[in-house]
């Protein structure tokens, strides 16, 4: 799974981030393969101009990859990190750009709500306390979030008792 608690005596940490299905040797890899099998047409065509018509065209394409993988790369470098003690709760988020946001609650009013339909994915999971409702895992699969909601129903009920 994509998130991972810790727990210190005094409180629980909860770390998320999207899950990642090319790693970077499987990115480096596939631009390797690529490359060799675009140029795999180039064989007949070496000493002729025809090749360096095409050559171009080809090394765009494997280009276009590279930025395209690299976009998403960065599009998905996203890090959630909650903090749960028995008196505050505080999410931070990560976003690609680099700014941050912040959700600070007392842990007695905040409360884990999961809606299984009208968010902007199925089975949402948000955190509402201290007058704001915030958003958790949203990039999470939908059995990932239905998991951590009940996790963190469970870990917020523990934190009050």
């Amino acid at each position: 799974m994509p998130y991972r608690w810790t727990t210190t005596p005094k409180q629980r940490n909860l770390t998320l981030w999207p899950h990642r299905s090319l790693p970077r040797r499987g990115f480096a890899a596939m631009i390797m393969a690529t490359f060799a099998l675009l140029t795999v047409p180039l064989y007949p065509l070496l000493g002729t101009v025809v090749l360096w018509g095409l050559l171009p065209f080809l090394l765009l394409a494997v280009a276009a990859l590279w930025w395209a993988l690299e976009r998403s790369y960065r599009d998905g470098d996203i890090l959630e990190e909650l903090t749960l003690s028995p008196d505050t709760i505080h999410l931070t988020r990560r976003n690609p750009k680099g700014d941050r946001q912040d959700w600070d609650c007392n842990t007695h009013w905040a409360r884990a709500e999961m809606h299984q339909k009208g968010g902007p994915v199925p089975f949402y999971v948000t955190l509402t306390g201290n007058g704001r409702r915030v958003e958790i895992g949203a990039f999470l699969s939908e059995p990932e979030r239905q998991n951590l909601y009940g996790e963190l129903a469970e870990a917020l009920r523990a934190a009050r008792s």
